[in-house]
């Protein structure tokens, strides 16, 4: 299938293209990663650009907006109503199935010291919970604090970084996860609301909205799922399903997928933004080097979109009063066509102006 017509039916399924998204809920209703500084609110902000640090700041803490550990165990920004969807109700129930979502030091942890992978997950959730009952809210630091109070020896290895013992990484993220738990916009964990677990099946629905056409290896990936778990999952709506060049698209999703609307204009979106996830990598970079530079382990850079295709980097940086923002082209791409992007950058920041540097 055309990549380009894959791309520009993404494009507009992660709000990108065509009518902005009607509230900050659905300028998120596709997650975004939260990893990079500030990549939320950038994520958001592209979508309502109109959006102040403030405004955003003020919906996080009113619930309007959600910023959790959810899929993978990783910190994105959702709408509240789907904390529940792409957090607890994709946490796998069986044994070995939780151990490979989990991972690597988790399932050594646990085999080790023979305790079922469910158990130790319970345990944590349940500390985590008790920890931040009566509403309370705790930094990493202190949670970490609170879970030693409550945790049993043998599930908090030593950590070089740290100096010192805690709950596993990956094991205290999930535990999160598992106590529906939130972050507040001072980056304090909190207790979220729980709501009632949906069935999971429908984030596989949710990931061929955003990702069709795909395979079930690229909703595993996404979530963070064991296989087995996902073809589970998968196999949960296959008569909902339509063939669209070797991979699959909801059947109510072809004529979008046949007929996306075109990608117009300049966009700067932020690393961690739902266009830039995992599925949409190889062919938004097929060559791999360029792939390499746009999506690095860490540090990535944004990405400059023209008619939703990358023509440049993009990085920020504070210059006194304003807000430096440095552009490396990929592509040609018109100064002028950068300027209101740029501006838009430093608005977010809180600058009252924005340098703009094209290299």
């Amino acid at each position: 299938m055309d990549a380009e017509r894959i791309l520009a039916f993404r494009l507009a399924r992660v709000g990108l293209a065509g009518r902005a998204p009607a509230g900050l809920a659905a300028a998120v209703a596709c997650p975004a990663s939260d990893f990079h500084r500030d990549a939320g609110l950038l994520a958001v902000s592209a979508r309502r650009r109109r959006l102040t640090r403030a405004a955003y700041d003020e919906a996080v803490d009113a619930g309007d907006l959600v910023v959790a550990h959810v899929v993978r165990g990783a910190i994105h920004v959702l709408a509240p109503d789907d904390l529940a969807l792409f957090g607890r109700a994709l946490v796998a129930t069986d044994d070995d199935e939780l151990a490979k979502q989990i991972g690597r030091q988790f399932t050594r942890i646990t085999t080790e010291h023979g305790i079922a992978p469910t158990a130790a997950l319970a345990e944590v959730a349940a500390a985590t919970k008790d920890a931040l009952a009566g509403g309370a809210a705790l930094g990493k630091v202190d949670l970490h604090q609170a879970l030693r109070e409550r945790v049993r020896p043998e599930l908090m290895p030593w950590c070089k970084g740290c100096r010192s013992h805690h709950v596993a990484p990956m094991l205290w993220r999930y535990a999160t996860v598992e106590a529906t738990v939130r972050l507040d916009a001072e980056r304090r964990y909190r207790l979220g609301r729980p709501g009632r677990k949906p069935p999971a099946a429908e984030a596989v629905r949710r990931f061929l909205r955003w990702y069709g056409p795909a395979r079930p290896g690229g909703f595993a990936d996404w979530a963070g799922l064991s296989r087995p778990h996902a073809d589970r999952l998968w196999g949960g709506i296959e008569d909902e399903l339509a063939e669209a060049g070797g991979e699959w698209v909801l059947r109510r999703d072809v004529r979008a997928l046949d007929s996306p609307p075109a990608a117009e204009g300049v966009q700067f979106i932020p690393p961690g933004d739902p266009y830039l996830a995992k599925p949409n990598r190889a062919l938004l970079a097929p060559d791999d080097a360029l792939r390499k530079r746009l999506f690095r382990p860490v540090a990535s850079p944004g990405v400059v979109l023209q008619d939703g295709r990358p023509v440049g980097l993009w990085r920020a940086r504070a210059k006194g009063k304003a807000t430096e923002v440095s552009v490396e082209k990929l592509g040609r791409v018109a100064r002028a066509a950068l300027e209101p992007e740029a501006e838009r950058i430093a608005g977010v920041h809180g600058a009252g102006r924005a340098v703009l540097v094209v290299d």
